[in-house]
């Protein structure tokens, strides 16, 4: 049997986390069985279904690398399709006409809601005589569901749950005006697409059992389920926007990598051991349903920027330096000469352990435009505003001044300002701290010695020369 497994989104905004966990896994378990994993875009609500979230959610997959196969399918054009099936089972008399009015059905809402009961319909034209029917009434279609015994799902996380039939009604599958309802959707566009699998959130396990009526009515092979607890907040309450961003493209814009957003989901809410870490090939795998926590996952934005920093340390430097370059050029809005994308590049190595996410390594990667520092931090004002700093740099602008271009090596520069300091009786970091600062705008930086030799002699008298002037 071929695995198919789908990720089913209701386009009414943009991807949030979980939905992409959700994808995630669904992604990973047919990946691992080399099977199908197909995208299905639930936009029966006509009237919150939106292109612009259509838009983000293939956007947001795409930028997690979560490509599906095949087109999508998008669940209203299905509607036809839904409607057969209803009358197929309206023919096969596991349907059934109902006609009660609007105002009935308001009725049994409010008596259930006086008795402190959920509302159930009572099933009134369960058995009635469509003769009976009044006129001028246009009837919903529902299914006529087991009274007796339980409805039980195996699930793949949960294990086996049932419910009493008593306790479910004879649901609608047609609505008066002739529109399938979720729960009928749902199912055929399942069956209809060989899906085997149906791995989602657990606030959809209550519905898996009407669905599953459904699947036997028709006669049709029930998938297996699991259903995955949400993702919480790091105070254990549901996850919400004032524990951080909730949308896939806010994540992309705080600057993480899609491989660490990717390893990160992973691991909110599947355990392999005590490993943090995962290859793409080390996930596809290894990962099962079994090891799926029952118990909800705890979002933590800390712990998700510390595997970005992870992802970042570990990026090939020539692909990293492209991301980083064209970043640097849209926040510029100027494209960077050949010069200062070569000094990008070659800093980049140093600079990525000083990063936790792709903005903090735009902006430290600003030291190797061309040009003084645009601004100075508080401490490296502080040192640039003491004589003695001046001082000390003034000299080593002379020293270095007399440095032979082919001799503008990271060893030399070490040595001369060594030499210098000596000379200077004064330690390295005296002499170190008002070059760094002049050189970088700040106090802290990569080697000072590699800063230099980087942005090459020309450019490293400019910025002393820049500060002194």
């Amino acid at each position: 049997m071929k695995i198919v497994t789908r990720f089913a989104p209701s386009p009414t905004g943009f991807l949030h986390i979980g939905g992409a966990r959700t994808a995630l896994f669904n992604w990973l378990f047919a990946r691992r069985h080399s099977g199908a994993f197909k995208l299905r875009i639930e936009d029966t609500d006509r009237k919150r279904s939106t292109e612009p979230a259509i838009a983000a959610i293939l956007d947001g997959l795409d930028w997690l690398g979560l490509k599906w196969d095949g087109d999508p399918i998008y669940q209203y054009s299905q509607s036809e399709r839904h409607r057969e099936v209803a009358e197929m089972m309206l023919a096969s008399g596991h349907a059934y006409k109902c006609y009660a009015t609007p105002e009935e059905l308001q009725a049994m809402r409010e008596a259930a809601s006086a008795e402190g009961k959920r509302f159930r319909y009572d099933g009134r034209w369960r058995d009635r005589d469509p003769s009976d029917a009044p006129k001028g009434i246009a009837p919903a279609i529902r299914l006529k569901a087991p009274e007796t015994g339980d409805t039980v799902i195996v699930d793949r996380v949960q294990g086996e749950v049932r419910v009493a039939n008593k306790e479910l009604d004879d649901m609608v599958l047609l609505r008066a005006d002739g529109t399938p309802t979720y729960m009928l959707a749902v199912v055929v566009d399942d069956h209809d697409m060989g899906v085997t699998h149906v791995i989602r959130g657990d606030d959809h396990l209550n519905n898996a059992f009407r669905q599953a009526q459904v699947f036997m009515a028709m006669g049709w092979d029930l998938p297996e389920f699991a259903h995955i607890p949400l993702i919480h907040g790091p105070d254990g309450s549901k996850l919400s926007k004032r524990h951080g961003a909730l949308g896939v493209d806010a994540y992309r814009d705080m600057g993480l990598l899609p491989e660490a957003v990717r390893n990160y989901l992973l691991r909110l809410g599947w355990s392999y051991g005590d490993q943090e870490i995962f290859s793409t090939e080390e996930a596809t795998a290894l990962f099962d349903l079994e090891a799926v926590n029952r118990a909800p996952a705890r979002f933590d934005l800390v712990k998700l920027e510390s595997v970005n920093a992870h992802y970042l340390r570990e990026s090939d430097t020539e692909s990293l330096a492209a991301v980083v370059i064209k970043n640097l050029e849209k926040q510029i809005q100027n494209s960077l000469s050949d010069i200062e994308k070569v000094r990008i590049e070659r800093g980049l190595p140093s600079l990525k352990p000083r990063a936790k996410t792709l903005i903090d390594l735009v902006e430290i990667s600003k030291i190797y435009i061309s040009g003084a520092p645009k601004a100075l931090t508080e401490k490296a004002g502080k040192i640039l505003a003491s004589e003695v700093s001046i001082t000390l740099l003034t000299r080593v602008r002379a020293d270095l001044g007399n440095v032979e271009d082919s001799d503008w090596t990271e060893t030399n520069i070490e040595i001369l300002l060594r030499d210098t300091a000596d000379s200077e009786e004064v330690k390295l970091g005296n002499l170190a701290q008002p070059l760094r600062a002049a050189l970088t705008g700040s106090d802290a930086s990569p080697s000072l010695f590699e800063v230099a030799t980087i942005l090459g002699k020309e450019e490293t008298l400019l910025r002393i020369d820049a500060v002194l002037a």
